[in-house]
């Protein structure tokens, strides 16, 4: 069995509160891209055996795919093994949840070879001890995310937008993004509602403009790189430019694919991972 894990990006991520435990509280809405890893899934007799196309990738109990395939054995009783090669193409470290959502895939695929009773509200409990957008990569699409990204709302698709997405070479802790954020720091938040509404209109250039992403203040105050390459896209025609989750990455809006290409040619001459891609 061969699946796509597609990449997410972050058209708005606000603040609005800490948990006991220290999460934070978030409202979020989250769009997925046409950026994928493709994960293929083998049974075996035992086991669980990964291996990846990319060095640097954890291919024992670290994985967030391992970790997904031994719940949902624990969970289910599930008696046999599984293989899996992980053909990597979404950016390491880059805030597009490229880890969760290979988690988020193992546990399809689990479910689909050993137990298809199995609903996606139950898959989504399990993911969310995986990790907070496991959850979210198990629909994907476009959907607001609350709580800590648990709770998901669809919303109506905004899908076929041409996007410019950029990762840094250098990659961010999302646990050292949240420690550091501060939310007495905060001066404005998103406008969730009204953003929702523009995309319900597929009005791109609304969204463009009025997205906001608050971890920005963390993580650009540390990489100015960050907005350097946000204003480089802004400058190349992008409708508007945004850090998606804890960072690195950047993604820009643009009306054309021609607009995109042409910032694309002159970025990708400085950094390895670059791609002209939409929304799906």
């Amino acid at each position: 069995m061969k699946l796509k894990a597609y990449g997410k990006i972050n058209i708005s991520l606000d603040v609005v509160g800490k948990r006991k435990d220290g999460y934070h509280l978030l409202r979020m809405i989250m769009q997925t891209v046409d950026i994928y890893d493709e994960l293929t899934f083998e049974p075996c007799g035992e086991g669980i055996h990964i291996a990846c196309n990319k060095e640097g990738i954890p291919t024992d109990n670290r994985n967030l795919v391992y970790k997904a395939i031994e719940l949902f054995k624990n969970t289910y009783g599930v008696q046999g093994g599984v293989k899996v090669h992980i053909d990597k193409n979404i950016p390491m470290e880059a805030g597009m949840a490229g880890g969760s959502t290979d988690a988020a895939a193992a546990l399809r695929a689990m479910r689909d070879l050993y137990n298809p009773q199995v609903s996606d509200e139950e898959l989504m409990k399990l993911g969310v001890k995986i990790g907070a957008d496991v959850p979210y990569c198990i629909i994907g699409g476009t959907a607001l995310c609350e709580g800590i990204g648990e709770v998901i709302t669809p919303l109506s698709s905004f899908w076929g937008k041409v996007l410019l997405v950029v990762k840094p070479n250098f990659g961010v802790s999302t646990v050292g993004v949240y420690k550091s954020f501060d939310i007495k720091e905060v001066k404005d938040h998103p406008n969730t509602e009204e953003l929702i509404k523009a995309m319900e209109k597929e009005d791109v250039s609304y969204v463009a403009k009025n997205m906001m992403n608050l971890l920005e203040q963390v993580t650009i105050k540390n990489h100015k790189e960050i907005q350097e390459i946000k204003d480089f896209m802004l400058e190349e025609g992008s409708l508007g430019a945004m850090m998606t989750g804890s960072g690195p990455t950047v993604f820009g809006f643009f009306e054309h694919r021609a607009t995109a290409e042409s910032c694309y040619e002159k970025l990708k001459e400085k950094y390895k991972e670059v791609f002209v891609t939409t929304t799906v």
